[in-house]
């Protein structure tokens, strides 16, 4: 069964310009696409996946939360995470709680996802900050509010560029777009790590609105192959030097970031595969 091939997005209206899907055709990232295809179709293959897919969406929410709070500054061993039940002690345990919240409350917002998507992050970021009674939680920043992003040092855009690209980024996704889900994925992400529109938690929340586009355009329909298990295993300067590549805006620099997402969705499938072979050993 090919997973890939399926999409939640509607095509684009007649007459409609899709930019997504221009960035489809860069160099390499066709390449990338029918790559990740084969990953993710290989471990949707499993014999496992047959009668114990539910263990193995389980597994891969745990260990992609720990990837996304590693590359927060988290970086925890999984058992660590898996044992572990009170998140407050101290700031390292916050980012590994608020990493694996947006895990589980982002699969309940797929259906919010397509059609307000700006309602969603706002959650998001409410998700992550753990309610919070400081007024800047769920909403995107103002001018002069600092932003605690530390891995992410490039230029901060001002809170009128935030807005509009926000809304630029929300007419997208609600249009939807022919391009692959990969593209549109990479592009979430990129530009949600580009603006960093909340005042903090910003990585956290652009890997979790992966995840949703992911999930909810059919490539990764059960969330078995998490992108932020990739993500971390490529390691924190790869991902800062990707992402400067999409900032850039030139065609290489996006198809450099767009191939780096490919490559996490690959490094995540691969995961989930090792979990499938584990459990079929009775090993796991």
């Amino acid at each position: 069964m090919s997973t890939t091939g399926a999409t939640a997005d509607p095509p684009p209206s007649p007459g409609r310009e899709d930019p997504l899907a221009a960035l489809g055709k860069l160099p390499g990232v066709a390449e990338s696409v029918e790559s990740v295809r084969k990953a993710v179709d290989r471990v949707y293959g499993h014999r496992i996946m047959r009668r114990r897919s539910t263990e193995i969406t389980a597994e891969a929410a745990l260990r992609g939360s720990r990837g996304s709070a590693a590359l927060a500054g988290a970086d925890w061993a999984l058992e660590e995470v898996r044992r572990r039940t009170d998140f407050s002690g101290d700031d390292e345990a916050r980012v590994v709680g608020a990493a694996l919240r947006l895990t589980a409350e982002a699969g309940q917002l797929l259906s919010i996802w397509r059609q307000s998507p700006l309602r969603v992050l706002a959650r998001l970021h409410l998700v992550a900050a753990a309610g919070g009674e400081d007024a800047r939680v769920g909403r995107p920043r103002q001018d002069g509010e600092p932003v605690d992003e530390p891995l992410v040092g490039l230029p901060l855009p001002g809170a009128a560029e935030v807005s509009a690209r926000l809304e630029g980024l929300s007419q997208l996704i609600v249009a939807g777009s022919s391009a692959p889900a990969l593209v549109s994925a990479a592009v979430v992400h990129g530009e949600l790590l580009a603006l960093r529109p909340f005042g903090s938690h910003n990585g956290l929340v652009a890997r979790a609105a992966e995840r949703l586009v992911l999930i909810g355009s059919g490539l990764d329909p059960k969330a078995i192959c998490p992108a932020e298990v990739g993500h971390a295993e490529l390691g924190r300067a790869d991902y800062v030097a990707a992402l400067e590549g999409y900032v850039s805006g030139t065609p290489e620099g996006m198809s450099a970031w767009i191939t780096h997402c490919g490559r996490a969705v690959e490094l995540g499938a691969r995961e989930s595969t090792a979990v499938c072979e584990a459990l079929q050993r009775g090993a796991a």
